[in-house]
Parts: structure tokens; sequence; C-alpha cells
């Protein structure tokens, strides 16, 4: 895994290059994803969630912080991911055993409910607020982390096409343990190491003051 240590501005630019280059692959793998992927039925995917509701809700939104938000996410993101946890690409050891023995139009049906619930949004630590918010929208020139709005949209409500999460809602503890997880290398499903790259960059207080700011995100 690749550790950038040049200078801000050199950084930015490679980075908007990997952005634009990896924007270009999005798009074309989700064209043809979008043709070949099965449709996802939400009322099926309700009946198929009883045994997810123990951990992230019945209708999606989990009550224990650790655990993520379901509700209003990406469509396209929670098929990648719950695929991802499935075929051993993603790795946690509690959501293995749940979802060992999908199957594609399970898995469909399951995203296409999740994605179609409301998310409910959090208060945030206002002593974060602001420095989450200048991070989330204009990123850190400095160290070359740019914005997170760039992606995740500035409403926070995700890109569904490109499959990259909704972060409006979600819970802080989450998101600061996946950020730290891209960091540590533990999670390496994002495309062309985006998220690691970035995450890298982030200090634990930039780490804990954007997860403030998206959480209260409406």
């Amino acid at each position: 895994m690749a550790v950038f240590r040049t200078g801000g501005r050199f950084s930015m630019i490679w980075l908007g290059a990997l952005f634009a280059s990896v924007l270009m692959n999005v798009a074309q793998a989700s064209d043809v994803a979008t043709t070949q992927a099965m449709e996802g039925d939400a009322e099926a995917g309700k009946t198929k969630s009883t045994v997810c509701a123990a951990c992230h809700g019945a209708d999606g939104n989990s009550t224990v912080a650790i655990w993520p938000k379901l509700a209003g996410q990406s469509e396209n993101y929670l098929r990648s991911q719950i695929t991802a946890f499935r075929d051993g690409d993603r790795v946690d050891p509690s959501m293995q055993p749940m979802v060992a023995n999908l199957s594609d139009q399970d898995v469909a049906d399951l995203a296409a409910y999740f994605s179609s619930q409301t998310v409910a949004s959090e208060s945030a630590d206002p002593q974060l607020v602001q420095l989450g918010a200048l991070i989330y929208r204009g990123g850190n020139s400095d160290t070359a982390v740019p914005a997170c709005s760039s992606c995740h949209l500035p409403d926070g409500s995700g890109n569904n096409q490109a499959s990259w999460p909704a972060l409006k809602g979600q819970h802080a503890d989450y998101v600061v343990k996946q950020l730290q997880a891209y960091a540590s290398g533990n999670r390496v499903t994002d495309p062309a190491s985006m998220m690691q790259e970035i995450s890298q960059r982030l200090t634990e207080q930039e780490m804990k003051a954007v997860a403030q700011f998206v959480t209260g995100l409406q």
C-alpha cells in the first residue's frame, strides 16, 4: 500500500487525477452492472430482513453505534458490501455467518428494501461539527485530503451509480471505525485504494469531526 508524503499541492493534483481515473472506471463498470444486475424486490427483502433486524433494526436504523444503519443507504453499495461479506472480500466475524447462504437475488432484495427506508439522523457534537464541515465540504489542502462531498455529495446521500455509500445520519462511532479500518489496511473494498489513501491522511480528530458532521446531516 502506498503512503504519499509529498507536498500538499502535488498530492492534491495526483489525487485529482486518481479521482478522474476511478470515476471513469466506475462509470464504465456501472453501465455493465446496471445492464446485468437482477432487479431487487423490496417487499421480498422486507421478509428476508428479519434475520438482519437484531443488529440493524427492522427498518435499518440500528440502535447500537458500532453497527451501521442500512436505512436509506445506496442500493448498489448495499449490494456490493453484502456480496463482499458473503464472498470473503470483506471480513467481519459477525457478518459472515449471516450472509454466507444468500443468493444474488436475496442480496438484491435486501438492498432494495433497506435502501427504500428512511435513515434517522442524530444529534452531533457541536464542538466537532465546525471542523467536520470544513473537512467534509472543502477537504484539507495542507495534507492533500479532498472534500468528502466530492464523492458522497454535499447532502451525504452518496452516489448510487458509483456504488459509493450514503453517509448522512450514519452512527459517528461506525464512521470512525471504518475510517480507521481503511487507514490500517484492514478494509480494502474501496476502488483503487482511494479511501485507504485518504484515511491515512486524516488525524484522529479529523476522523471524529467528519463523523460527527455526517451523523447530523438530514
